[in-house]
């Protein structure tokens, strides 16, 4: 009976692991390189086979959206625009309100804070087929000049091959381990604020480990703390600016260096 019981337990236990799809994006591989993956596009028109369209809504928020209709929103505050639109997924960081909200529309089937319990971090892995998100716990400054260890999340979403990371509130430079857990990135958005925070020359030293293709700046409080950013990482990354809101991308359009695309933020609205 104990034998009997011992194989019971393994075998459930390897069909539980199967359940759990594997990251992509740990693996190394390569993209073919692009030349044209900026498009101007509204957030309601068609996503193009093998795509993701990304929008700039406003400080971290991000829509990021699959060609079959999934929409997930990073760093959720509970507002993104006058559009009528519930969002599959939202992630949210602890650092600040402006990050989160302790409300979200019970409508929005999956909210993923990026924490936990004080101290103990979280752990998401959730597949929806189309897309997979994932996180990597990191710490962050407490308000009365401590470290809440794991107190923040940097979210990964997988879709169409191509792994898409949101760096969030990042206080700090990642770890070996955290670099190895995060894995490829093909696009990062990346707060470049220079203060609240971490330090540009910190910032744009992790970018240039990640090697990101596209590269988002966001958390910019002013077009002089962008102006900033973009002057110190000219050096090594070509800027891109087009002055819309939204990029859509593919493994097959990625350029084929690291570069920066600066979209401007704009709130979501109902487009006929």
């Amino acid at each position: 009976m104990r034998w009997f019981l011992a194989v019971l337990l393994v075998i459930s236990g390897g069909a539980a692991a199967q359940e759990r799809r594997p990251s992509h994006c740990i693996a190394i591989a390569d993209a073919a390189p692009g030349i044209e993956y900026i498009h101007k596009a509204a957030w309601t028109d068609p996503i193009p086979d093998f795509s993701v369209r990304i929008s700039y809504i406003a400080h971290a928020s991000f829509l990021i959206q699959t060609q079959g209709g999934l929409n997930a929103v990073t760093d959720f505050t509970g507002f993104i625009g006058s559009a009528d639109m519930i969002p599959d997924v939202v992630t949210m960081n602890h650092a600040h309100s402006t990050h989160w909200t302790a409300n979200p529309d019970p409508a929005i089937p999956h909210v993923l804070p990026g924490w936990g319990e004080f101290g103990q971090g979280i752990e998401h892995h959730l597949d929806l087929g189309e897309m997979l998100v994932r996180n990597v716990s990191t710490d962050i400054r407490s308000p009365y000049g401590g470290v809440e260890e794991r107190g923040n999340s940097i979210f990964v979403f997988e879709i169409e091959g191509m792994c898409i990371g949101h760096l969030g509130h990042l206080h700090h430079v990642p770890t070996d381990e955290q670099f190895a857990a995060l894995g490829r990135l093909d696009v990062v958005m990346a707060a470049v604020d220079g203060g609240t925070t971490m330090p540009l020359p910190d910032m744009i030293s992790v970018l240039k480990r990640l090697k990101s293709s596209v590269i988002i700046p966001m958390h910019w409080f002013s077009q002089f703390s962008l102006d900033r950013f973009l002057v110190d990482i000219r050096n090594d990354f070509p800027v891109e600016r087009s002055g819309g809101s939204e990029i859509i991308v593919s493994l097959r359009t990625l350029p084929d260096r690291p570069t920066v695309v600066v979209l401007e933020p704009g709130y979501l609205i109902d487009l006929e």
